[in-house]
């Protein structure tokens, strides 16, 4: 009669063994690094055995040498020769065999001995990866100024290491950049709301004032919410890249928006000047034809007094397309020209009266530029003024 075993409960067991080994292991970098080295070991080793072990068994042969000459034919061997051979086979075939036993025994050991060193050696090598994996999982929005910062010879890990903290750099810019922009976007936003505020309570505390004036005014502050929040709307709408691409030309971009603004140039005494050649691109009409006027209107409000001029001018190349806009002005430092197209930064020496825009309008354009994979470039003029410059990839089909 058989007897049975008793069957132990899994809730006897898990209060007696650790938790950590009853799971089955995890089947990491290193786990793998390590069977392959020692598989690659073992496999080498067996093929290695086994070529030599044909090798030996094919040279450890036994001949057996009987006289012979040429006339002569060759006498049988007698009894004792023949026992002689077999014996010298058999030894050499029983000490092949036996080399070849302590041969396996001796690659099972090297293998074993493989897989704690291929171990030790995955363990080391990647080191640097499990440090990296440390300090990234450390990493939030609160600390982004942290980096890898890894040490060691310039390889593979190196590379990746100074990749991520390439990445970080970007990305801390990027979120100091969202929140300035937030920050001055709820300014912005709640100036029209405080200053419409303010003039209803002194229309409810003086009710027999005339409401002419404070119509106007309240019309004014709520023409300027609208426009914030229409620059709001199209600039989120440039970085999320939610058009759909057709072609167009950028020259009829440009000279739609000089008619548009010629009034307002004329009004001010601007002369505008042109030197519009095709260039046809790939991207949003609409969007570029946005473009187009935010920098015709900026160049014309942030202009001379009097008699001051803008330039427009677009060239086609075979590999990108550029719409430069040009203008006299006051003079601007090198440091002020590359901050200006920041959101709602506005240069002081730029601001006149009550021309200023809502400070969107160099953002919107490097955002377009940016979302048909171009770029947009300030510098100042030596003479006084700004030099606009987008440039945007030529369409496809208008490439030689």
């Amino acid at each position: 009669m058989q007897r049975r075993l008793p069957i132990i409960p899994r809730t006897w067991l898990t209060r007696r063994v650790p938790h950590r080994l009853l799971r089955s292991p995890r089947r990491t970098v290193r786990l793998r690094l390590t069977l392959l080295y020692s598989g690659l070991f073992f496999v080498s080793g067996a093929v290695l055995l086994a070529i030599t072990y044909l090798i030996f068994r094919h040279a450890s042969s036994v001949n057996v040498i009987v006289p012979n000459g040429p006339s002569s034919p060759a006498p049988a061997p007698d009894a004792t020769t023949t026992q002689r051979y077999n014996e010298l086979v058999r030894r050499s075939t029983d000490a092949l065999h036996h080399g070849l036993l302590r041969s396996v025994i001796v690659l099972g050991l090297m293998t074993v001995g493989s897989i704690a060193l291929g171990w030790l050696v995955a363990g080391r090598v990647l080191r640097p990866l499990r440090a990296m994996t440390a300090t990234t999982q450390q990493i939030s929005e609160r600390n982004l100024d942290k980096r890898l910062a890894l040490s060691g010879p310039q390889d593979e890990l190196k590379d990746l290491a100074d990749t991520i903290d390439g990445l970080l750099t970007r990305l801390q810019a990027h979120v100091a950049e969202q929140q300035r922009f937030a920050a001055n976007a709820s300014h912005e936003l709640r100036t029209p709301l405080a200053v419409t505020q303010a003039l209803l309570d002194v229309a409810r505390n003086e009710p027999n004032r005339d409401n002419g004036e404070l119509v106007e005014r309240l019309q004014a502050v709520n023409t300027r919410a609208i426009d914030l929040t229409e620059a709001l709307l199209l600039l989120s709408r440039a970085d999320r890249r939610s058009f759909t691409d057709e072609e167009a030309d950028v020259s009829l971009m440009a000279e739609e928006a000089i008619e548009t603004l010629l009034p307002i140039a004329d009004r001010r005494g601007v002369r505008i000047e042109t030197s519009l050649s095709t260039a046809e691109v790939t991207g949003s009409r609409a969007l570029l034809l946005q473009l187009s006027m935010n920098l015709v209107h900026n160049a014309i409000v942030h202009n001379l007094a009097e008699r001051g001029t803008v330039w427009i001018s677009t060239t086609a190349n075979p590999d990108f397309v550029e719409l430069t806009v040009e203008n006299t002005g006051q003079t601007l430092s090198p440091e002020t020209a590359s901050k200006l197209a920041e959101p709602f930064l506005r240069g002081e020496e730029r601001v006149r009266g009550d021309q200023t825009g809502v400070g969107l309008g160099l953002a919107i354009v490097e955002r377009i530029a940016q979302a048909h994979e171009g770029a947009l470039t300030l510098a100042p003029r030596a003479a006084g003024g700004l030099r606009v410059t987008v440039r945007i990839p030529a369409a496809e089909f208008a490439r030689p």
